[in-house]
């Protein structure tokens, strides 16, 4: 059969004879078939392979030398995938090498094509990296639509060896792929912390960002892997911590979020801000409240690490404390009450009677925020005056003039002036109320004041009209509803000036304990509104002839009155024009009122209102500081609102710097002098805390050492602890007689153990003596 037949038929297999020789390695067959006339370099009919690639797809090194001894070209198929690309994926290194010596090209031809090393690097291939590169790979080309790097593929894997190899060959530590990542988000992905290690020595840029905003820190906190390394690793080379991605989400949120509770504290302790929100308001403290509230009182002790003793013993006069406030405020220069509110939101109020915390809202209140507070209040203060002039000038004669009288209401041109000067001041109030709607529209909807405050700035528009005429007449200028509109806007006025006032700490206590018994008396009302409907009907059609009866439509409010005590009872009954129509059945009904609602409902919501107020009062303190966060937390989102950026930066760096406690990182604790008399910059009952936290820390590696001892679990600090719950919480007298029974016992067991021991030592004593 002569060659051409030869290599024809088989092409009914798609491949010649000499394609199947190379491909199961027969070297004698392939020799043979050769000397027949073969054709070395035929394409199978999918034009993929030559016979030279199916030797090096098998790695048979034999086959591949007499191929290329008889001149096959070592480069088909180049611009696809030459032999190269298929020893490389067999992983035969002795094949890569015979066919890179004989000229083989390492690269490929096309932009972001597959080349040997790419696929080199995907099987951690180090030897075989080391040969392409030796023969000149290209270490920095991209493949495919991905565009990844050898350096990429070898970063995924986690391969420290290949790595190595291609950062000393020069790949680029920041070449980005389709999702620009670089090889250290891959690496930090895969977990591997000396593949990081040396992409960061290399010069990786450990604060790069993907197209999702995120860090190699970010992706270094993975739910599978336990391992703090990488984020430790990231962390101490300089990764910013506080990172945002584009969905607002720094690494603090993802370590919470995967119950990651020691990735958390390092993240902390680097820095980390637990008061940045997410782009949908989930602040950092709130997923840690949710998925590892263990991390909570560890993080609360960083306030008692905060306050140390810094210079002489702890009993000297000259005793110096430290109060180390940077731990309060994560970010200097910017709003400094964040962390605090932060607590409060998330449930954790009790923190703000830490002695740190409470120094720093003492000293944050009187010596930053309450000169903006005294003037907002003047402010308030002087609006309120002004308006309340203007309806007592003009709103107190009638709407309409009695043909018959002779006097004439007027006024002079000074209310008028007053009136144009009221209206530009509401005018502000109104800019001021968009701002913060601007700055969070739904926490302001939340607060019914803000309500309040837009029905008194419409109230003013409608009834504050300084016409020239009003000089003239005021009665003929001004309408009946004009009239209604300024009874009410004078009450929200006052009212609105209150709970301005409310804030103030001094008054806060009162001010809540009306707006909460308040609160509960309309729930209250509305609980039991069937029952006030079902009296003002029956007392309708019963009482119909008495006026305050007649209208059903004001009934409701005659009950309601009525629930007071005003009863009128013998002006009901004993009514010589309108006498009783329906004498047994309003007595009855009368007298069913007065037993369930006057007796029994009145009782009741006067009984809900102590209770309310006892509450409040046991809080009294714990709520005081919470209303001080609040409107420090309050005035500080107004100064540091990005909706100022109008105004000049000169005046609100000024402003900014008269509201911040902690001015620059020269400017961060205070130190008080705790046994001193002349200390007065905090108060007495603040320095006595202090002192004793203190003293605790100190004796507490004395508590450790007691653990060692046999009857180490008969102590006497347990029973104080217990003694001051029971005398902070127990009411009633039987349990609290009960509970310090209890207690003696516990302390009489304490003593006995005691007197062993006392009996024990002087027995020894005693022993050692005669000896």
């Amino acid at each position: 059969m002569s060659p051409l037949i030869f290599n024809v038929v088989l092409h009914t297999f798609f491949r010649t004879a000499l394609h199947l020789a190379a491909l199961k390695g027969h070297a004698d067959c392939l020799k043979l078939l050769l000397e027949w006339g073969s054709n070395i370099d035929i394409w199978d009919n999918n034009n993929k392979v030559t016979p030279l690639h199916c030797a090096a797809s098998i790695g048979n090194v034999c086959c591949l030398r007499q191929l290329i001894l008889n001149g096959a070209n070592v480069n088909a198929g180049l611009n696809n995938k030459s032999p190269l690309h298929y020893a490389v994926q067999s992983r035969a290194i002795e094949c890569v090498r015979e066919l890179l010596e004989n000229r083989a090209i390492p690269n490929t031809t096309q932009v972001f094509s597959e080349a040997p090393l790419h696929i080199a690097a995907s099987l951690g291939a180090s030897d075989i990296i080391k040969e392409l590169i030796i023969h000149e790979a290209a270490v920095n080309v991209q493949c495919g639509t991905e565009k990844v790097t050898p350096l990429h593929l070898a970063a995924e894997d986690g391969d420290f060896e290949c790595v190595r190899l291609l950062l000393e060959a020069g790949a680029e530590v920041t070449l980005c792929n389709h999702k620009l990542q670089t090889p250290l988000h891959l690496a930090a992905l895969s977990q591997c912390t000396e593949t990081m290690n040396i992409l960061i020595k290399h010069g990786a840029d450990v604060n790069a960002s993907d197209i999702d905003g995120r860090t190699p820190l970010h992706s270094s906190i993975v739910k599978v892997s336990r391992s703090c390394e990488g984020v430790r690793l990231l962390v101490n080379s300089g990764a910013n911590v506080n990172k945002k991605d584009i969905f607002g989400y720094t690494p603090l949120h993802l370590a919470a979020l995967n119950e990651f509770s020691h990735c958390i504290m390092i993240l902390i302790n680097h820095g980390g801000d637990v008061t940045l929100r997410t782009n949908g308001g989930s602040s950092v403290l709130t997923f840690i409240t949710r998925k590892t509230p263990d991390v909570i009182p560890k993080y609360i002790s960083k306030f008692d690490q905060a306050i140390k003793l810094n210079d002489h013993e702890i009993g000297d006069v000259d005793c110096e404390v430290k109060l180390d406030f940077r731990v309060l405020v994560p970010t200097l220069g910017q709003k400094e009450s964040d962390l605090l509110l932060s607590f409060v939101e998330v449930g954790h109020r009790e923190v703000l009677k830490h002695p740190l915390c409470e120094t720093f809202l003492f000293l944050k209140w009187h010596k930053r925020i309450r000169k903006f507070f005294l003037f907002s209040l003047f402010f308030h203060l002087m609006f309120v005056t002004l308006f309340t002039t203007y309806i007592i000038e003009v709103y107190r004669c009638p709407p309409k003039e009695d043909p018959g009288k002779s006097e004439i209401c007027k006024t002079t041109s000074s209310v008028i002036v007053m009136g144009y000067f009221l209206l530009f001041l509401n005018f502000l109030f109104m800019c001021k109320e968009l701002f913060q709607i601007a700055q969070s529209w739904l926490s302001y909807l939340k607060r019914w004041e803000n309500w309040l405050q837009w029905l008194l700035i419409i109230s003013i528009f409608l009834c504050v009209q300084p016409k020239t005429a009003l000089i003239v007449n005021i009665s003929v200028e001004l309408d009946d509803w004009q009239h209604n509109v300024a009874a009410t806007g004078i009450f929200f006025a006052w009212v609105e000036l209150m709970m301005i006032v409310g804030r103030f700490p001094m008054f806060g206590l009162h001010v809540q304990m009306f707006t909460t018994v308040s609160v509960n008396f309309a729930k209250f009302l509305l609980a039991y509104f069937c029952l006030f409907i079902a009296f003002a009907l029956s007392f309708g059609v019963l009482f119909s002839n008495y006026k305050s009866f007649k209208d059903l439509k004001l009934v409701i409010i005659k009950v309601i009155i009525m629930m007071s005590g005003e009863l009128e009872y013998e002006d009901v009954f004993f009514d010589d024009i309108y006498p009783i129509q329906y004498p047994g059945t309003a007595h009855l009904m009368y007298l069913t009122f007065v037993l369930l609602v006057t007796v029994i409902l009145a009782n009741l919501m006067v009984g809900l209102a102590v209770s309310d107020i006892q509450g409040l009062q046991q809080s009294a303190g714990l709520d005081r500081l919470v209303r001080q966060a609040e409107l420090i937390g309050y005035l500080e989102s107004m100064l540091f609102s990005r909706l100022l950026n109008f105004i000049p930066y000169k005046f609100m760096f000024f402003l900014q710097k008269q509201a911040l406690l902690l001015k620059s990182q020269y400017h961060w604790a205070l130190y008080i002098k705790p046994n001193d008399p002349r200390e007065e910059r905090i108060p007495k009952e603040l320095i006595q805390n202090i002192y004793q936290l203190v003293i605790e820390k100190k004796e507490k590696p004395k508590g450790r050492r007691t653990k060692n001892n046999s009857h180490s679990s008969y102590t006497i600090s347990p029973c104080v602890s217990r003694i001051n719950s029971v005398y902070g919480t127990q009411t009633n007298q039987k349990s609290l007689k009960r509970e310090i029974e209890e207690i003696s016992k516990e302390f009489q067991d304490v003593f006995k153990v005691l007197k062993q021991k006392l009996d024990k030592i002087s027995s020894q004593i005693t022993d050692s003596k005669l000896k």
